[in-house]
């Protein structure tokens, strides 16, 4: 298998083949994260059946491709499919051949059903059909792993995994794939025989996320702002439509979602849902909550609790690298040529900005680099409400064992310097901080620098220092 990372995932697909039951596994995550390629990969393409979903066809294509596959994998009977319950009820008569492909060494009958919700088109009778064939059949059977895939994960998540009809507790295992981490990058970049430094893929990370198949377009005889104007800023690149491709492929009616993100962008420590709706005219209500559910659902934003307040208190955030990349750089037409930009000072502003991103989507390796993987804590972010100039936090772990890590995210090409002014600016951070929440927990202050922290003297405030290679591991 060429599978990079996937470590938990890879044990769950080996569970299901393991197993002494038949089981319904979801698999769902953001577009271009790498499902198809898993699955396909850990079963060798071996499966009884496998068809995928086709984009923005209507139900009459949809049962002709289904109709297709199952040509392709041995169906004898090849007449006309008008409806879905014709369509599975042929799958059902497929599977029950003797000479149907099994899984080698499990005998599993392995059925893949891909890009699941575009198969269920308008007015179709899609969705009871696959309920009858699982509930009916494929559950009594003791031999069948079902996968359900799809990049639409507010789809995913609303009609197959939170179905209170009839696919209600009949999911027996799910799996939300997630985008790599550097350390799955770094591995990814040398399978395909990359040539990258380390600082070069956290760059690359600041601009693509962990999205192997954007990782997987880089050319090797190409620097890596060579790499990012082929793919991103020329107007014949892979990558140059990628924005606009993303979120009308994930969402119906997709205007809304380009609203709040866009807005979003403009504040990127994010907003309240009440400022949300103030900034884009959006009306409050089930439509705004259905947008955002389905933006946090896909991984494009975050919501987070702004520490000491209540529940009720979230912040929206954007969180997707790429996404973050494409409003600020190319949706505006503001540049033509990443190469020219690296070299100019605001490159240095939006690598900060960016480098939080990278931090915010490694907490896990934060808390490992300080040794808290096994302390109960909880991650929030800080404003102050009160102080003038204004104080802000972006990221807290606030911890079981009465310590608040209090992070301070650095990107420079080299040894992040703390100089008078900066502390000066970091104990009255501390100090306001303390002062308006009230908290009784101790305060590390924790640098996390992408090229480490220079000491000078001038560092003793500094409790944690986190360097980036410890984001790797």
């Amino acid at each position: 298998m060429n599978i990079i990372g996937r470590k938990k995932e890879q044990q769950i697909l080996q569970d299901c083949l393991d197993s002494n039951k038949s089981e319904f596994l979801v698999v769902y995550g953001r577009r271009r994260v790498g499902k198809t390629f898993m699955i396909k990969e850990f079963f060798d393409n071996r499966f009884s059946f496998y068809a995928t979903g086709v984009e923005n066809v209507n139900m009459k294509n949809e049962l002709s491709f289904f109709y297709d596959s199952l040509i392709e994998y041995g169906s004898a009977d090849k007449s006309p499919i008008k409806t879905w319950r014709e369509a599975f009820s042929r799958l059902k008569s497929l599977l029950k051949n003797d000479s149907v492909a099994r899984d080698p060494l499990s005998g599993k009958r392995i059925i893949f059903l891909d890009e699941l919700p575009w198969m269920d088109t308008p007015r179709s009778d899609f969705k009871p059909s696959l309920d009858h064939f699982w509930n009916s059949y494929a559950s009594a059977e003791k031999d069948i792993v079902l996968i359900v895939c799809g990049s639409a994960t507010s789809w995913i998540i609303g009609n197959i995994l939170t179905d209170r009809g009839g696919f209600y507790n009949r999911i027996t295992r799910q799996i939300h794939l997630m985008p790599f981490t550097l350390g799955e990058c770094e591995r990814f970049f040398m399978a395909n025989e990359l040539k990258i430094s380390r600082e070069d893929i956290v760059s690359a990370y600041m601009i693509f996320g962990g999205i192997p198949y954007y990782l997987g377009l880089f050319s090797r005889r190409m620097s890596l702002a060579q790499n990012v104007d082929a793919l991103v800023f020329d107007e014949s690149g892979p990558l140059h439509y990628e924005y606009k491709r993303l979120f009308n492929s994930l969402f119906k009616n997709s205007e809304k979602h380009y609203q709040i993100i866009e807005t979003l962008a403009k504040r990127r420590s994010g907003l309240m849902r009440t400022e949300i709706i103030n900034d884009t005219g959006i009306a409050d209500g089930t439509l705004l909550t259905k947008a955002l559910s389905e933006l946090e659902q896909c991984g494009f934003i975050r919501k987070y609790i702004n520490f000491a307040k209540s529940k009720t208190c979230a912040y929206f955030q954007i969180i997707d690298p790429f996404v973050l990349f494409s409003i600020t750089f190319t949706e505006n037409k503001k540049l033509s040529s990443w190469t020219k930009y690296i070299r100019t000072p605001s490159y240095n502003s939006w690598s900060g900005l960016a480098y939080e991103l990278v931090c915010l989507n490694h907490v896990d390796k934060i808390k490992n680099a300080l040794g808290i993987s096994g302390v109960e804590s909880s991650e929030y972010a800080w404003r102050s409400e009160h102080s003038s100039p204004g104080a802000q936090i972006d990221l807290l772990i606030d911890r079981m064992d009465n310590v608040i890590n209090i992070c301070e995210m650095k990107h420079t090409t080299n040894n992040f310097e703390i100089t008078k002014e900066y502390r000066a600016s970091l104990e009255r951070k501390l100090d306001v901080f303390q002062n308006e929440t009230k908290t009784k927990k101790a305060l590390h202050l924790t640098m996390i620098c992408s090229n480490g922290l220079k000491h000078e003297g001038l560092d003793s405030i500094v409790v944690n220092e986190i360097d980036g290679d410890e984001l790797f591991d």
